[in-house]
């Protein structure tokens, strides 16, 4: 029997809605086969691949306050450390995981500062390339691992579908929480910053998006800035709701 490849992309708060997605497959009982992430798709997949139930790993996220987890940095590369990030990650999924230890099969995607490439990882250690996957550049301090500088992978691919293309029984879906609103507001200088950090990210995906078996976008995502996280409860009932609507279409490709 086919399986799902699902990738899913980065896109801050609204990542969140990728746990509602995860909830409605595990309610259809369709099979997962594998993941690739990037940045909060990197989180969400990790976790589901270490057998969290999706509604646990929301309660966890929505009882953290990231933001309180970091301090500053000060470098010349970053403003913030992921040094306490690492530690919570660390308490929940145990600080010498590997991706062998997982449930599913699991790429994760990152970014190559100096080589200007994207770098994939799917063995060894877990916690390093999950920090890395989800630095979002200026913000956080690169992650120095396998002598690479290595920061967010949706700055170059924030759609992963390679890992999983060309792979007997696997049904890739695409899962993009980062769809465009074109009537967006844009009254100061950040929001003007966070729109062109966007449709560059975006850009990126446009043609992985035509090589999916099926492509995942809830629409009502675009009305959620990506630093909404207070609004996460809803983004996972967007992604949930829309999921079980496409329930025909997923049980097709199997």
């Amino acid at each position: 029997m086919a399986q799902l490849g699902l990738a899913l992309s980065g896109g801050g708060a609204r990542g969140i809605a990728h746990l509602g997605v995860l909830a409605a497959l595990d309610e259809l009982q369709l099979p997962v086969g594998q993941l690739a992430g990037v940045s909060s798709g990197a989180i969400a997949s990790v976790f589901y691949a270490a057998g969290f139930p999706p509604r646990e790993i929301l309660k966890l996220l929505l009882g953290t306050n990231l933001f309180r987890l970091t301090r500053p940095a000060f470098s010349r590369f970053g403003l913030l450390h992921l040094d306490a990030v690492a530690e919570l990650i660390a308490r929940q999924l145990g600080a010498k995981a590997n991706f062998e230890d997982l449930a599913l099969p699991l790429t994760l995607v990152a970014t190559d500062l100096m080589a200007g490439e994207s770098v994939y990882f799917n063995t060894g250690p877990l916690l390093p390339p999950l920090l890395a996957s989800s630095a979002v550049p200026i913000v956080y301090r690169p992650v120095e691992y396998q002598g690479r500088q290595l920061v967010d992978g949706g700055l170059l691919n924030n759609l992963p579908i390679e890992p999983l293309l060309n792979q007997d029984g696997i049904r890739v879906v695409g899962v993009n929480c980062n769809p465009i609103n074109p009537a967006a507001h844009i009254p100061n200088f950040r929001r003007l910053i966070e729109r062109t950090l966007h449709l560059a990210i975006n850009a990126n995906t446009t043609s992985r998006k035509t090589q999916c078996h099926l492509l995942l976008e809830p629409p009502e995502l675009r009305n959620y800035r990506p630093l909404g996280y207070k609004h996460g409860a809803v983004l996972f009932d967007i992604g949930y709701q829309y999921t079980l609507g496409q329930a025909a279409a997923l049980q097709a490709l199997l």
